[in-house]
């Protein structure tokens, strides 16, 4: 047995605000030096058991515990939050909400200056760790002038220059792009090498993860963990499926082919996965048997944007030339690296921000002379975190909201708000409080309040960050509903699962300029548009290459199709 550093005993833990245990019977253990994937929907129970082991429970979330949790031997209800702080150190979701220094340097020191370290040492100090990282070149910047992958390691510095036995990431890739995602995936893995403390990464995006090895998986349901295995062994049952978490693209496409998936041929990532000669015969036959689906033909041109520049006040160019159109009907991806000017492109489309130079038409009329409140007529801006668009406490009044500044009447208001919410689901709760929501349906209250103004087009800013695959699929299934009835939509995402399943077209940013127009197979199997605009290769084209087919950008597209042909149409059918 290892150096064992944290032990659940049959712990159970239930906030004081609920009626119910949040969580029950957890047996769990963390030994110096593994590396553990924490996976499950939400509201399993995720969150409170790390807050359990960084210690914010029972010093900042109060409850009552019951059973043991020790770490090093030493039970965690008799520890302070700052001897338990020594041990165990946590990397947010959200980056810049860790940020406590004007400067990188500053921010890394925090830990060590609250411990009166001497000057001199913590110099030292916070060099070696930002060497570590490989930020030490910007231990003069301010923390608000990197890019999103370097503010993960700043923070990863943060919690390391404590030289803490755990570290976990608590959805580290939700805000990233997928080549930092990817990048950030790495630092992990090296911090753990180098340092030899446990890793615990909490994360949706498991086959993202899997892109360096884990020791094991654990997987909670309902305040349980149901399963603690080792990669290889989860991925050859369906354990995955059955409880709502997205299994790997390339584990779903040989599932459709009829190949069996055992723990000897390594499933638990593309690039190590064995296939013999009749698996990929299978693969290739399977691939055979599907016709390709016939491209849509463009509808009429809704949106058209020519020759679009746009820059703040510090005059750096962030749009340079746009030029893009978008038909009457369609469901499209805009797509690319954190800073290429996709949320900037959004804001200027529906006026939050003026063009510089160029021209934006919609429906053929002159956009550019509408005010912002005719624009959003037109088109709907639903962003990201819906609590940046929430301004009132009741739903109804939330969705209301847009119509009274028009001073439309209130019992059309009142016609038109609870079509809107039936439309979205949520009418019975129409008289609720907002706060009472959850995040996924906090995010439908925001489309609601744009969907009641009848736009004919919705720009919606990461629609499934951060949501489990439940959540993500109802979303998604919704706003296909919507599409269906004749609403445009524009998906800007860095979720290139999402893109591949639900948008037939993808535009690409990259330094302020569209790279690439086309299907989403296309784009995700072309190394120069990938690497230039900081994505990933789908694992199915790896997939395709491992089996010997000719075309596997055909194969990604024939999988796309079979998906969207019978899976998903199923789905909405159940």
């Amino acid at each position: 047995m290892g150096d064992i550093l944290l032990t659940f005993h049959n712990f159970g833990f239930q906030y004081n605000a609920q009626s119910s245990p949040t969580l029950y019977d957890i047996n769990f253990t963390v030994e110096r030096g593994d590396k553990i994937l924490i996976a499950g929907p939400s509201g399993c129970g995720k969150s409170t058991l790390v807050h359990c082991m960084n210690g914010l429970i029972p010093f900042s979330y109060k409850g009552e515990m019951t059973g043991s949790l020790t770490l090093r031997g030493s039970e965690t209800a008799a520890m302070s939050l700052f001897d338990i702080s020594k041990h165990v150190g946590t990397v947010l979701q959200d980056a810049d909400a860790q940020f406590v220094g004007l400067t990188v340097a500053e921010d890394i020191a925090f830990a060590l200056e609250n411990d009166c370290v001497p000057q001199a040492e913590l110099i030292t100090r916070v060099r070696e760790v930002a060497e570590l990282v490989n930020i030490a070149g910007y231990l003069d910047h301010a923390p608000g002038e990197l890019s999103g992958g370097q503010k993960q390691r700043v923070s990863v510095a943060g919690v390391l220059v404590d030289d803490v036995d755990i570290l976990i990431f608590d959805e580290p890739l939700a805000n990233l792009d997928p080549a930092t995602g990817k990048q950030a995936v790495e630092l992990i893995d090296e911090m753990q090498k180098q340092t030899g403390a446990a890793v615990i990464i909490v994360e949706h995006r498991l086959e993202d993860v899997l892109y360096k090895s884990v020791d094991r998986v654990v997987l909670m349901q309902e305040g349980r963990i149901i399963a603690d295995m080792d990669p290889d062994t989860l991925l050859s049952t369906d354990i995955l499926r059955d409880n709502g978490i997205r299994e790997p693209l390339y584990l779903s496409a040989l599932k459709y082919a009829g190949v069996s998936i055992t723990p000897d041929k390594h499933p638990w990532n593309i690039s190590k996965i064995i296939l013999d000669e009749a698996d990929a015969r299978k693969v290739h036959n399977w691939y055979c048997s599907k016709d390709a689906e016939a491209a849509d033909a463009p509808g009429e041109t809704l949106l058209d944007v020519r020759d679009v520049c746009f820059s703040y006040n510090d005059g750096i160019p962030i749009l340079k030339n746009i030029s893009l159109s978008i038909g009457r009907g369609e469901m499209v991806a805009i797509v690319g690296t954190n800073g290429a000017g996709k949320s900037t492109f959004a804001k200027v489309v529906c006026g939050f921000e003026e063009a510089l130079s160029g021209t934006i038409s919609f429906a053929g009329d002159d956009f550019c002379s509408y005010s912002i409140m005719e624009r959003a007529e037109k088109i709907g801006y639903v962003m990201q975190n819906p609590n940046q668009m929430i301004s009132k406490i009741m739903i109804y009044d939330e969705v209301a909201l847009g119509l009274r500044t028009r001073n439309v009447p209130e019992d059309e208001i009142r016609e038109r708000v609870e079509h809107a919410l039936k439309i979205c689901g949520l009418y019975r709760f129409r008289n609720w409080p907002v706060s009472a929501l959850s995040y996924g349906q906090k995010k439908r209250v925001t489309i609601a309040s744009i969907l009641v103004l009848e736009p004919r087009m919705i720009i919606l800013d990461e629609p499934t960050a951060g949501q489990d695959f439940r959540h993500y699929t109802d979303i998604m299934d919704f706003l296909e509903r919507l599409n269906r009835d004749g609403i445009t939509i524009v998906m800007i995402t860095h979720d290139m699962h999402l893109m591949l399943e639900y948008a037939k077209r993808a535009v690409v940013f990259s330094d302020g300029r569209i790279i690439a127009d086309d299907t989403c197979s296309n784009i995700l199997t072309d190394p120069e548009i990938v690497a230039a605009a900081s994505l990933k290769e789908t694992s199915l084209y790896e997939l395709a290459l491992k089996c010997g087919i000719d075309d596997p950008r055909g194969f990604v597209q024939r999988f796309i199709d079979y998906e969207r042909r019978t899976v998903r149409e199923a789905r909405q059918d159940g």
